[in-house]
């Protein structure tokens, strides 16, 4: 551990459940005499428990960190207890590092460290606070006090849509919840890595004050410990450090997810801080107003970034939907599920085989058409269950399959985009005789029928008008574009994709 900090002045700082002290190379942290319906330190024997189980909690982040606890006295009166820490040097706070040249390294390091400890840490498989429902409650508790302390500072109308983007994504995903429980992603973390609490030294980090004051609120889900230090990082404006330790963390551990949860989970911890400003906002602290309102946009944009998508990309053959299709999973990181393959999968053939036939006949039969189409659907309710959005690669030709598909948005709590890709029919004919004469294609669509099936297709004027007769490259940034648009945010550019 490099050298105590000595030389700094004395000081004074105050949370909202606490007041330290700063003298010499020490640090005297004294819990407050609050109730706060989440916890309750009104009297002196429940603040020295409290303080004795702090204590012992945080060893096992920095054990050279905290010392021991100390008595204050009045006389010789004990009339409270304060925790006794060395005092780090505040330059090497992660807060202050950021933009500084290898803070990546720290930040690396931080990730094995918090891996680590959830390694040694058993799964908790009944823990009742991971649920789905009891995420969801959480969340109910936290809107009481925002909405009642912070609809002022934050706007009536960005409460209600935080409200509705979280009740909405936690209404389709129990499955994903109780698949993360089953599969050892619950255990007892650190549960409030933040970056003011983190500091880097030569040796390693120092990870502070974990959250002590209540057990069952270190337990969940994995993914939500290291998102609250992601949630940070993004607030004091370092995305790409965000996603970084979200990387390393995932390395070191062998964890995987849904992006949709990752982005829950890190509005959720937003949020939950824009409940601590609001409470000590009330408590007369003036500054903590916009913090309040930079945590609400926070957990707000994260929400709108994890809702759960089904995006149907159609139009008639040869107007190049699958490779809007592919590029759009590419720079948004949906799944691609494309008929043209579902078809194949289920006729036991390889995705390249050719199968052509008459409109009505082989592969292309109604009842075949209808069962390719079911299992699309099924495949992708799985899909969204598990978190996970879906981009849905097809002719929807029938206003009876596109009806399908909103039946599946509904049933799963899942936001449903529309888009028609259009081009001349000349456009389309080209391009299947040049896909035909390069092979290696899951469609079987020949120029002969194409006229046919163009003439079948059902008006679509929900969907959104994608015209492809462009170059590709113009069409995917259009598509891009479009997308973009309706979700409300900008798909993350390739080169900045961990």
């Amino acid at each position: 551990m490099s050298a105590p900090a000595t030389d700094e002045p004395a000081g004074a700082a105050e949370t909202h459940i606490s007041r330290l002290f700063f003298a010499g190379d020490r640090v005297y942290k004294l819990l407050k005499p609050v109730e706060l319906g989440f916890l309750d330190f009104s009297d002196r024997a429940t603040r020295l428990a409290a303080a004795k189980r702090e204590f012992e909690l945080n060893r096992r982040f920095a054990p050279d960190v905290y010392l021991g606890l100390g008595d204050i006295r009045e006389g010789d009166e004990v009339v409270d207890h304060v925790i006794v820490m060395a005092r780090m040097a505040d330059d090497r706070r992660l807060s202050k590092l950021l933009g500084r040249p290898r803070i990546a390294d720290c930040v690396r390091s931080v990730a094995r460290c918090i891996a680590a400890h959830h390694a040694g840490q058993p799964p908790i498989e009944d823990a009742p606070g991971a649920t789905r429902d009891a995420v969801a409650a959480n969340w109910s508790d936290n809107f009481e006090v925002t909405e009642q302390l912070g609809s002022e500072l934050i706007g009536a109308e960005e409460c209600r849509s935080v409200r509705y983007l979280a009740n909405r994504y936690l209404e389709g995903r129990e499955r994903l919840f109780a698949r993360r429980l089953a599969d050892g992603f619950v255990r007892e973390g650190h549960g409030d890595l933040i970056a003011d609490d983190i500091y880097c030294l030569d040796d390693g980090p120092r990870i502070l004050d974990c959250l002590a004051f209540r057990d069952d609120f270190r337990i969940g889900d994995v993914l939500a410990d290291i998102g609250f230090l992601a949630m940070d990082l993004d607030r004091l404006g370092h995305p790409e450090l965000s996603r970084r330790v979200m990387h390393d963390y995932q390395e070191f551990s062998g964890e995987q997810h849904p992006s949709s949860l990752a982005h829950h989970y890190i509005a959720y911890r937003a949020h939950v801080r824009a409940k601590v400003a609001c409470l000590a906002h009330a408590q007369g602290q003036p500054d903590q107003a916009e913090l309040a309102r930079t945590y609400h946009r926070l957990a707000h944009e994260h929400l709108r970034r994890g809702a759960v998508k089904v995006v149907l990309v159609g139009g008639a053959p040869g107007v190049g939907k699958s490779t809007v299709a592919e590029h759009l999973s590419r720079r948004f990181g949906f799944y691609v599920l494309a008929t043209d393959e579902i078809r194949k999968d289920l006729a036991g053939l390889g995705h390249t085989a050719r199968a052509s036939a008459p409109v009505d006949d082989g592969l292309y039969r109604p009842e075949r058409v209808a069962q390719t189409y079911d299992e699309m659907l099924r495949r992708a309710e799985s899909l969204l269950r598990s978190g996970c959005s879906v981009l849905l690669d097809a002719s929807w030709s029938s206003a009876e399959q596109r009806t399908g598909a909103r039946r599946l948005a509904d049933l799963t709590s899942a936001d449903l985009v529309e888009v028609e890709c259009t081009a001349q029919p000349a456009v389309g004919e080209q391009r299947i005789r040049g896909r035909l004469e390069r092979g290696a294609s899951s469609s079987d669509v020949t120029p002969g029928i194409l006229a046919e099936l163009r003439a079948r297709r059902d008006p679509w004027p929900e969907a959104l008008q994608l015209s492809t007769e462009g170059t590709e490259s113009q069409t995917e940034a259009d598509a891009v574009s479009m997308l973009e648009a309706v979700l409300g945010w900008a798909a993350p550019s390739l080169a900045s994709q961990l």
